[in-house]
């Protein structure tokens, strides 16, 4: 069975190179923001992972993160971050719930990649 990964980007060009760098190998739902992504999982909804924009409008990366780990419905849920913010490495280390693997737009596919398989079965391995 294939994995689900939810992408929350604002940016439709994110969301185009990670349908073409992901798609072969995961089913991807895309959400704009925070606040959709939030309302896809309350619906019940349950990826195998995340990857998530930081700077987005109505709730941003960091506001959704937190949302998503003290509902504790995803506590263990992967979390990757992706974003063009200038101090990337400074924000992620401030931030109350961390996120797995953080990378820096441009992002280069193969790191994420790798990053995305290896917290998957980190993942699998924790949560059998």
């Amino acid at each position: 069975m294939r994995k689900q990964i939810l992408i929350v980007d604002d940016e439709l060009s994110i969301h185009k190179i990670l349908n073409f760098i992901l798609s072969a190998d995961y089913d991807l739902v895309v959400k704009e923001n925070g606040a959709e992504a939030l309302s896809w999982l309350e619906d019940g909804n349950n990826p195998d992972l995340i990857i998530s924009d930081l700077e987005m409008p109505y709730i941003d990366g960091e506001s959704f993160i937190r949302n998503l780990k003290i509902s504790g419905l995803f506590p263990n849920t992967p979390v990757i971050l992706i974003s063009s913010a200038d101090n990337l490495e400074g924000i992620v280390q401030r931030m109350a719930y961390k996120a797995d693997c953080f990378f820096k737009k441009p992002f280069n596919s193969a790191e994420l990649k790798s990053c995305i398989i290896a917290s998957l079965l980190n993942y699998d391995l924790t949560n059998p």
